[in-house]
C-alpha cells in the first residue's frame, strides 16, 4: 500500500445546479448522434493491460479504503461507457478531475491514479473511451493495438464522452465550479485537446501528450494548432528522453502558447520538461518510471491545480 497520496454513485443534490445536471444528462441520449451503434467493451478489464506485462515490481497500490470507489456506468448517446470512479465515501460537491488514460486503456495502473486524487479528496473519473472499438487489455502487442483499435476511435467521440462525464460527475458527487482534466501518453495528447473544447475545464494536465503527430481524418487535429486557442491553462509535464517526443516539438509547443493573440488560458500554460525521464516516467508499473522525476511533477500538479481553482476541499 501506499500511504502518500501525492505519490506514485453519491445521491444528486437538492439544488438547482444537480437539477440542470441531471436535465442536461438525460438530454445527452436524444440529442448525441455517434458514428458506430452499440458498445464492444461493457466491462472494465481487471488487471494490466496485456501488451505491458509483465509488470515491474516497484508498482504502487493504493488503498480504496474510506473511498467509494469501482466501475460506473456513463449515460451517452448510444448506450452506456464504463468508467472507473474513486472519491470520499458520501462526498458531495468534490473538485473533479477527469482521468484520461494511457493508449492501454483503463487498466489497473488508470484506476490507481483515481485512487490517489480520491484520497486527496478528489472526484476522480476515467471513462473506456474505447469501449465502442474493441478491449484494449485483450492485445499483446502495442502496434497492433494502434493499428486495430486506437487509430479507429475518433476524437470528436472522444470530446463527447468526456462530455457526458462532466455532466454524469455533477450529480455523482462533483462540483462544476472545481474542473480539471489530465491525461496520459494517448490521454495526454486528448487533454490537450479538451482544454481547447470544454468551456467548464479550469485546467489541464497533460502527461508526455504527443503535440506535433500526423492527423488523420478520424484525428484531424494537433495540440500545437489548437495551442493558441485553449479554453483552459495547461501544464504540459514532458521527458527530455522521450523518443517518440522530440524536445523540438515541445519548445514549438511552447511557443505556440505565447503566439500573437493567443489566449489568456494559453498565454497561462506551463510546459515542464524533466531532462533525464523517458516517455512514461509516471508510470510505475514500467521500466520507464522513474521515482524522483514522477514525485516531483505529481507535487506540481498538486499545486497547479490549487492555482487554477481546483483545489481538493
Amino acid at each position: 500500500m501506499n500511504p502518500d497520496p501525492l505519490i506514485p454513485g453519491t445521491p444528486a443534490g437538492a439544488d438547482g445546479a444537480d437539477t440542470e445536471a441531471g436535465a442536461e444528462q438525460r438530454s445527452l441520449r436524444p440529442l448525441a448522434r455517434l458514428d458506430r451503434r452499440g458498445f464492444v467493451t461493457t466491462a472494465l478489464a481487471s488487471g494490466f493491460a496485456a501488451s505491458v506485462l509483465p509488470v515491474s515490481a516497484q508498482t504502487i497500490t493504493t488503498d480504496a479504503a474510506g473511498l467509494d470507489a469501482g466501475e460506473v456506468k456513463i449515460p451517452v448517446g448510444d448506450g452506456d461507457l464504463p468508467a472507473y470512479r474513486a472519491m470520499p465515501a458520501g462526498g458531495r460537491r468534490l473538485a473533479t478531475i477527469l482521468v484520461v488514460h494511457e493508449v492501454f486503456g483503463v487498466h489497473e495502473h488508470i484506476k490507481d491514479v483515481c485512487r490517489r486524487f480520491a484520497r486527496l479528496g478528489y472526484l476522480a473519473i476515467a471513462p473506456e473511451l474505447y469501449a465502442r472499438q474493441g478491449n484494449a487489455a485483450s492485445f499483446t502487442d502495442v502496434q497492433q493495438l494502434r493499428r486495430e483499435l486506437v487509430d479507429k476511435v475518433p476524437d470528436a467521440q472522444v470530446l463527447r464522452d468526456l462530455d457526458a462525464t462532466l455532466v454524469w460527475s455533477r450529480v455523482n458527487g462533483g462540483d462544476r465550479r472545481r474542473i480539471a482534466v489530465t491525461g496520459f501518453c494517448w490521454g495526454g495528447r486528448i487533454a490537450w485537446l479538451y482544454a481547447a473544447h470544454a468551456a467548464d475545464v479550469k485546467t489541464g494536465i497533460a502527461w508526455y501528450g504527443r503535440l506535433a503527430s500526423e492527423a488523420t481524418t478520424l484525428q484531424p487535429q494537433r495540440p500545437i494548432e489548437l495551442a493558441a486557442r485553449l479554453k483552459a491553462p495547461v501544464l504540459g509535464l514532458y521527458a527530455g528522453r522521450d523518443g517518440g517526443i522530440p524536445l523540438e516539438s515541445v519548445e514549438a509547443m511552447r511557443q505556440a502558447l505565447q503566439a500573437p493573440g493567443a489566449t489568456r488560458a494559453a498565454r497561462a500554460s506551463e510546459i515542464v520538461v524533466y531532462p533525464e525521464a523517458q516517455h512514461g516516467f509516471y508510470a510505475d508499473y514500467r521500466a520507464s518510471y522513474r521515482k524522483e522525476d514522477a514525485d516531483a511533477a505529481f507535487l506540481r500538479v498538486k499545486s497547479w491545480l490549487a492555482l487554477h481553482g481546483v483545489a481538493a476541499s
